[in-house]
């Protein structure tokens, strides 16, 4: 194997959303990064997911998402839990929302379209560490909320599946111990 991919493959770590800081990836390094992304494999070539980025100018948006969709689920939410919800938007400088596309009439199952999006998230994963940056993924509730799917104008077929922070990590935490192949691989 090469030492450079097992390298990147060794050293690559989530690093939670808040964690990441300033700068993120320019548009070139962005653009390597959703290269990547297109390797992933995909059974009949459907292209059964997309990625969004949310800019900047556009963060506020997704903050009244986040704030929306906690009023959904909490109406009692105070100010303080509001505003956390809010500042969600703004946890890493850059921020994609992965979409799986999961259009009708083809006989290609949705869990091979979701296994094709988890390859091409690693991919960008492995990407933004080869790159030299941090990245982490995000879920929640909030995906699905309606708020959400307006603001990413999700189309019926369409779920939001997480969030990519990608920046520049901070302090670098313990490494987790990861499992060892005996722990998973087998022989039938």
């Amino acid at each position: 194997m090469n030492d450079d991919l097992w390298n990147t493959l060794a050293a690559r770590r989530h690093v939670g959303l808040r964690r990441l800081q300033a700068p993120g990836p320019d548009d070139d390094a962005l653009a390597r990064m959703m290269e990547a992304a297109a390797q992933a494999p995909d059974h009949g070539s459907l292209l059964p997911w997309r990625f969004v980025l949310i800019p900047e100018g556009r963060r506020d948006d997704l903050g009244a998402a986040f704030e929306e969709a906690l009023a959904r689920r909490d109406p009692g939410a105070d100010a303080a839990a509001r505003t956390a919800a809010r500042d969600k938007a703004f946890h890493a400088p850059c921020l994609i929302v992965a979409v799986l596309v999961d259009a009708p009439g083809t006989s290609i199952p949705v869990e091979e379209k979701l296994l094709s999006l988890g390859c091409a998230l690693q991919n960008v994963l492995l990407a933004a560490q080869a790159l030299g940056f941090a990245s982490g993924l995000a879920s929640g509730g909030a995906l699905e909320s309606p708020a959400m799917r307006a603001l990413l104008d999700l189309q019926p077929h369409e779920r939001a599946v997480c969030f990519i922070g990608i920046g520049t990590g901070g302090a670098k935490k313990t490494p987790r111990v990861r499992p060892q192949p005996g722990q998973f691989f087998s022989t039938l």
